[in-house]
């Protein structure tokens, strides 16, 4: 028997391979929450085109906490063993027609891809399952545009569902190939439907892209202010839901928003902590990352990509609890390698308490400087202050000047934002003798008596 058959036939032992333990459907569907909101209801599908199948698992399994962060019912997970997904309908023709009996089984209305799909496999794979195809990439961005604050995160996940959605518009029976024309309608007879929908498109990303610089000109002005501080900047970067926020709320008492849920946090956050030394320095959260982050992400939020370039030390928080602690690691420098961040870098473990001993010893064997720490019980959180005191860059100046009585303004900086300080006063002023930032020594200096 030849090799290509022998492995037709263990691909077809693996096709459409049920994942147990990823059907999440309610058994009882007079639950209040269940009956106040219809969510859809879908089957998850993957293409394993290489590494073991606890890899293919951990992939679903991902895709469901997707799905279920967008507020879908996870039916069923499958998935089916190829070389490369199939060109035309992703799964094969053949198996997507078994993918469309477990529709009919399961009752679902949507089916997700673990992976980006062209224009022409969601058309297809539609056509044969008969209800609704998302791809990963799509997925990604409904959780993203439901879960933006701010103008510009809004702007930048619009403009990446519009850059999305440009290549992959597409008829559905009589009603977008219909002539339009007339008072209003700018292309005139002639011009289809889904031609007007492109020339919108196209519209609203320039408008898009033309706001988008016009807010970043003013991120930029924000974050040269406080560059000028003099005040080091440390940014948290991470996998989606490893604990960042949670990580910075304990680390500067900022009380942001901590939610079990991918992507509780797209928009960088600012806050200001302290080291033990007393150094003041300023902190960034920032959006979390997942394995296979879409390419139109990762170039929407190259503002937050600026911000973790931008610092003078990186922590990467992985997720103590996730079995392929690894993996999250390479995810997150995949998604930062065009940024090419120049600060010192930390891998922090966070989870630490309730994290697999076998896991954390594999880590401190892979990673022997990494930190170890719980956000939620405070452990190693020392440890990590005292990391940052000896990492984070000194820019500060010692002065030893006296400073007349009427510049009291400038001895209050300095307890505000200085170091090792002691204040005497004598018959000429205040003698000061500490450290401080640069435009604060320039300034105490020329205030001095002689």
């Amino acid at each position: 028997m030849s090799d290509f058959r022998i492995e037709e036939q263990l691909a077809d032992r693996e096709a459409l391979r049920r994942v147990p333990g990823l059907s999440t459907e309610l058994e009882d569907i007079t639950e209040v929450e269940y009956r106040q909101v219809r969510l859809e209801r879908v089957v998850l599908v993957g293409v394993w085109t290489h590494g073991s199948v606890e890899d293919a698992d951990r992939s679903l399994a991902e895709l469901a906490r997707l799905a279920e962060t967008a507020g879908s019912v996870v039916l069923e997970g499958v998935t089916q063993r190829r070389s490369v997904p199939d060109p035309a309908t992703y799964v094969g023709s053949g198996k997507a027609r078994e993918l469309r009996d477990i529709v009919a089984v399961t009752g679902a209305d949507t089916v997700i891809c673990d992976g980006e799909l062209t224009p022409g496999q969601l058309r297809k794979l539609e056509a044969v399952l008969g209800v609704k195809v998302v791809d990963r990439t799509w997925l990604i961005l409904d959780i993203f545009a439901q879960h933006a604050r701010s103008k510009e995160g809004k702007a930048q996940v619009e403009l990446a569902q519009l850059e999305y959605m440009l290549p992959r518009l597409r008829g559905w029976g009589e009603a977008l190939s219909q002539q339009a024309g007339g008072i209003g309608v700018r292309g005139g007879p002639g011009e289809t439907k889904i031609e007007i929908d492109r020339r919108r498109i196209r519209a609203q990303i320039t408008r898009l892209r033309r706001q988008l610089r016009g807010l970043e000109r003013v991120r930029q002005s924000k974050a040269a202010r406080r560059r000028r501080s003099d005040e080091p900047a440390v940014v948290i970067a991470g996998y989606t839901n490893a604990g960042k926020s949670s990580l910075l709320n304990r680390l500067t008492g900022a009380g942001l928003l901590v939610d079990d849920a991918l992507f509780a946090t797209l928009d960088p956050t600012v806050r200001r902590g302290r080291t033990p030394s007393g150094r003041h320095f300023t902190i960034t959260d920032t959006v979390g990352f997942v394995r296979h982050l879409p390419h139109a992400l990762v170039e929407a939020f190259k503002s937050t990509l600026e911000e973790v370039a931008a610092g003078d030390l990186l922590l990467i928080v992985l997720d103590g609890t996730d079995p392929d602690p690894f993996g999250q690691l390479q995810a997150v420098r995949d998604a930062m390698r065009d940024s090419d961040p120049h600060g010192a870098e930390i891998v922090v473990v966070n989870k630490a308490d309730t994290a697999d001993p076998d896991t954390l010893a594999q880590i401190r064997r892979e990673i022997p400087d990494s930190l170890e720490v719980s956000a939620l019980t405070g452990q190693g959180i020392a440890d990590l202050l005292e990391r940052l005191d000896q990492r984070l860059p000194d820019p500060r100046a010692a002065v030893d000047v006296v400073v007349p009585f009427e510049r009291g303004d400038l001895v209050s900086r300095v307890y505000t934002v200085g170091t090792d300080v002691c204040i005497d006063h004598v018959a000429q002023g205040t003698h000061v003798r500490a450290k401080v930032p640069a435009d604060l020594a320039a300034a105490l200096t020329a205030t001095a008596v002689d």
